[in-house]
């Protein structure tokens, strides 16, 4: 299963670099046939992609890696690292388009575009949201973030975009509007660069378990012993695909060492087999009240 999603993982970003590659080639040729500099800095901003893509590329195979002495826990969090990465990666092309519509709106500048760039920026839409269409289904089977932090890289592009297009109908009208749509895509990939440190920093730093998830620990808890076994203090870590946790739970404080150990090993199996995660139990004697 791992092998799979990690194959499919990689799969994602390999039709992100040669979609993005040859979407950038068509903006390009368009930006510099029209004269449009937002339609080059739009064909730029999807070259990023195919950077992000290479960055995502690399963290799935360093993350599929296996555990070793130095890294006990495996790489999984090679894939926190890339979507940190990608997340840098939009701040900077949202910075640009920033810079970018500020200079249009100083300079008074007034974009005259053509059909070209028409047929470019909705061919580029139309391409960049099935990217990012594909890229959430592939999220969604492997649960890869950088596979998710791509996806939305890949949706900023096709907003980007989408507006750019309304610009080239709209710029006829009012010769600031480029300069202020340029603006509001960056605002846009801003939100998406946030959401994805966000989601990655948070899982770096340490999460509180989902109220589902501590459902599920008391649900296996109850069926493997007629004791009220209380988990608590539960702390849950994640390396990727592999998840480590430590939690408490109570016993009866005359229950014999071997009793608990059982105990304890059955709620452990359960955890490892149900919900593929390795787990660390501290018992407590019953009365005994955790700091």
């Amino acid at each position: 299963m791992k092998n799979t999603k990690q194959k499919l993982a990689t799969q994602e970003g390999w039709v992100s670099i040669i979609g993005n590659s040859l979407l950038f080639l068509l903006k390009m040729w368009a930006g510099i046939v029209t004269g449009s500099i937002a339609i080059i800095a739009d064909a730029w901003h999807t070259l990023s992609d195919s950077l992000t893509s290479i960055v995502v590329l690399a963290g799935i195979r360093i993350a599929g890696q296996p555990a070793d002495s130095e890294h006990p826990f495996g790489h999984g969090r090679a894939e926190l690292i890339a979507a940190l990465v990608i997340g840098v990666l939009l701040s900077v092309v949202a910075f640009n388009f920033v810079a970018e519509g500020v200079n249009r709106l100083r300079d008074h500048e007034m974009v005259n575009y053509g059909s070209l760039a028409v047929i470019a920026t909705v061919i580029s839409v139309i391409g960049k949201e099935a990217m990012a269409q594909y890229a959430f289904k592939i999220y969604r089977k492997t649960g890869s973030r950088s596979v998710r932090a791509d996806a939305w890289h890949h949706r900023s592009d096709a907003i980007s975009s989408l507006v750019i297009l309304a610009g080239i109908f709209l710029g006829k009208y009012w010769w600031w509007i480029d300069g202020v749509l340029g603006i509001i895509v960056a605002i846009m990939i801003f939100y998406a660069a946030y959401d994805i440190l966000r989601d990655a920093i948070d899982t770096m730093l340490g999460e509180k378990p989902e109220p589902e998830l501590i459902k599920q620990i008391d649900e296996i808890c109850t069926s493997e012993s007629l004791l009220a076994l209380q988990p608590h203090h539960i702390h849950v870590h994640r390396y990727g695909e592999h998840t480590e946790m430590t939690m408490h739970m109570k016993l009866p404080k005359d229950m014999s060492i071997q009793d608990a150990h059982e105990i304890a090993t059955r709620v452990e199996k359960r955890l490892k087999s149900d919900l593929g995660i390795t787990t660390t139990i501290h018992m407590e004697p019953e009365g005994i009240i955790h700091p």
